[in-house]
């Protein structure tokens, strides 16, 4: 194999398919990144057996091969090399030899014969989003899923397809978050659970542009997203999701329409009083045309009012500080409505269109 690619070319393709390197794995082949260059295209590929990766990058291809070469060496060696041409040429399938400009490496590689494949998978049903509308709802549903794998079902998000609409679910037992976009596009109806981790990379790589499309093709164990020149292919989380529709409540008590940007702004200087270790909440005295937020820790107090437009009645209720952070800086609008029951009940974030809702629970004031 002889392959010819630019380095920022090179680079950027290695660093796609890095999402998809396990750190850690008993399968040592996977800790690999395959070159394979066997058809017209130069392909990388990473794989964790959860999530995997393969995208094109552009080059010249004047031997026809593939190898599998350490994926952290091969990435941190790339990442330092000049910018200008990268030669990849092997002469069996168990040396590497990396040249640019007058830099030379020779580097062991392993058999691409050993290297999992990524399962192919039959494109049946399929449904266009554009990457700017997944990239965002991605971020703005991601920070509510659970990061332990203690429940594996909280680590993913519940995709639907529903009514000509795709909607993201996540939560972690403390908070839920939704959001909704419209398809312009038909597509049967669906409900899949796709780890948290697929989606998240998968923001991270897309450009985020408006006009730039991902298309997802469906299948019983597995979702494929692709997209320029590239693919991800995740594993489902298998079973039922929570049934959030019983969560969520359109009665209450008390409705607040606040200032977004005041309201953060107020709850962010708060933190500096509240350690991690301390769960002290910050209380919100709501009352007619104002709103207090209180904090009391052993570091120090903090009472500052806001204004707001109440209906209904008087209430003071408390709330982890980071979770109501969270649901409002992924919040676009200028003013953001919140809607409570009583003191003991969840706190719902929502706008009239449906567009999104969160939810979080208070906790209890001492």
């Amino acid at each position: 194999m002889k392959l010819h690619i630019n380095q920022a070319d090179l680079a950027e393709g290695i660093n796609i398919v890095m999402k998809a390197v396990p750190s850690k794995t008993t399968m040592t082949i996977l800790e690999c990144i395959l070159i394979d260059a066997r058809s017209q295209n130069i392909r990388l590929t990473g794989n964790d057996m959860e999530i995997g990766i393969e995208t094109i990058v552009e080059g010249s291809i004047e031997e026809k091969g593939w190898i599998a070469l350490d994926a952290k060496f091969f990435s941190e060696m790339v990442r330092k090399l000049p910018h200008s041409v990268v030669t990849i040429e092997t002469n069996d399938r168990s040396r590497a030899l990396i040249t640019c400009e007058k830099a030379r490496f020779e580097i062991p590689g392993r058999d691409a014969e050993e290297y999992t494949p990524l399962p192919v998978i039959e494109k049946e049903e399929s449904v266009a989003v554009s990457q700017f509308s997944l990239k965002e709802i991605v971020r703005q549903t991601f920070f509510a899923a659970a990061v332990n794998e203690n429940n594996k079902m909280m680590t993913g998000e519940l995709l639907e397809i529903k009514d000509n609409k795709m909607k993201l679910s996540a939560l972690d037992g403390h908070r839920i978050a939704i959001r909704s976009i419209e398809l312009n596009e038909e597509c049967p109806d669906k409900k899949v659970v796709v780890p948290g981790k697929t989606l998240n990379e998968i923001s991270k790589i897309v450009s985020g542009e408006m006009s730039d499309m991902v298309r997802i093709h469906f299948s019983e164990n597995y979702l494929l997203f692709e997209f320029d020149k590239t693919k991800v292919l995740s594993r489902l989380i298998e079973g039922e999701y929570f049934r959030i529709e019983h969560m969520i409540s359109t009665d209450y008590e008390t409705k607040v329409v606040i200032n977004r940007q005041e309201f953060i702004s107020c709850i962010d200087r708060s933190t500096p009083l509240i350690r991690d270790t301390d769960k002290m909440p910050v209380v919100l005295d709501i009352r007619d045309e104002a709103m207090g937020l209180k904090v009391d820790t052993t570091i120090g107090s903090m009472d500052e009012e806001l204004f707001i437009e109440k209906t209904g009645k008087d209430l003071v209720i408390g709330f982890n500080p980071k979770f109501l952070l969270d649901a409002l800086r992924v919040i676009d609008e200028e003013e953001v409505s919140l809607y409570f029951m009583n003191a003991k009940a969840p706190c719902f974030i929502r706008d009239e269109e449906g567009r999104y809702l969160y939810l979080i629970l208070p906790v209890n004031i001492r």
